[in-house]
C-alpha cells in the first residue's frame, strides 16, 4: 500500500472523499464487491473447516452437528449436540487448551485448501461462548478494583483472542489496559487512565 493512500487515524475523522458527479454508485458497487469478495473468502473458510471438523468428528467416532456463522470479519465454526455427547467435552480439553490446538489445526488446513490465513473461531458445545462471559466478568471486577483504587490488576494468562475481549471490556469502561509477559504468561494490566 503506498502512502498516498493511507489515511492517518488522527486525520481520519476529518478526511473528506470526493467522488465526481454520476460516479457514485460505480465506488459503490466497487465497495460492495469487495464486501462480498470477503464475506465469500469468510464462507470458504467456514465450508473447508466443516469439512476438517466432521472428517476428525468422523474419525474419533464422535456425533456432533456444525454450524457456520460470519460475523464481524471472521468465521465461527462450532460443533454443537443436542444430546451433549460428553465425549465432546475432550474436544475442549483442561482449560480449553485442546480446543485451541484444534482450532490451530483447522486453520491450518483453510490455510492449505485456500492459500490464505485465517482468524476463523472454533468452537465445541458453547465453551467459548461461556468462556467470553467469564471473560467479561473477570474483566469487569477486575476494571472496579481498580476504579476502588487497588492500583493496576494483573489478570491470568490468556491467548490472544482472550486479551482482546478484556482490552475491549476495559476501553468501553474508559480504563486503561496493555498486555504484558511473553508466550504461555502473556497477561493483561487494567491500570486508570493517567
Amino acid at each position: 500500500m503506498s502512502a498516498e493512500n493511507v489515511t492517518p487515524a488522527s486525520e481520519a475523522e476529518d478526511a473528506v472523499v470526493e467522488t465526481p458527479v454520476g460516479q457514485g454508485s460505480r465506488v459503490a458497487e466497487q465497495d460492495g464487491a469487495a464486501v462480498s469478495e470477503a464475506v465469500r473468502r469468510l464462507e470458504e473458510e467456514g465450508d473447508v473447516a466443516a469439512d476438517y471438523v466432521e472428517e476428525l468428528l468422523d474419525i474419533a467416532d464422535l456425533d456432533g452437528d456444525i454450524d457456520i456463522e460470519v460475523r464481524d470479519g471472521r468465521t465461527y465454526v462450532s460443533v454443537v449436540s443436542e444430546d451433549h455427547d460428553e465425549r465432546l467435552d475432550g474436544l475442549v480439553g483442561p482449560d480449553g487448551r485442546t480446543l485451541e490446538a484444534l482450532q490451530e489445526l483447522v486453520r491450518l488446513a483453510v490455510l492449505a485448501a485456500t492459500g490464505h490465513r485465517s482468524r476463523l473461531i472454533l468452537d465445541v458445545c458453547g465453551h467459548r461462548e461461556r468462556r467470553n462471559v467469564a471473560l467479561r466478568t473477570a474483566a469487569q471486577a477486575a476494571v472496579e478494583r481498580v476504579r476502588a483504587g487497588e492500583g493496576p490488576v494483573h489478570l491470568e494468562p490468556m491467548g490472544a483472542y482472550e486479551r482482546k475481549i478484556v482490552h475491549d471490556v476495559v476501553a468501553d469502561a474508559g480504563l486503561t489496559s496493555e498486555s504484558e509477559g511473553e508466550g504461555a504468561r502473556r497477561h493483561v494490566v487494567i491500570s486508570a487512565d493517567d
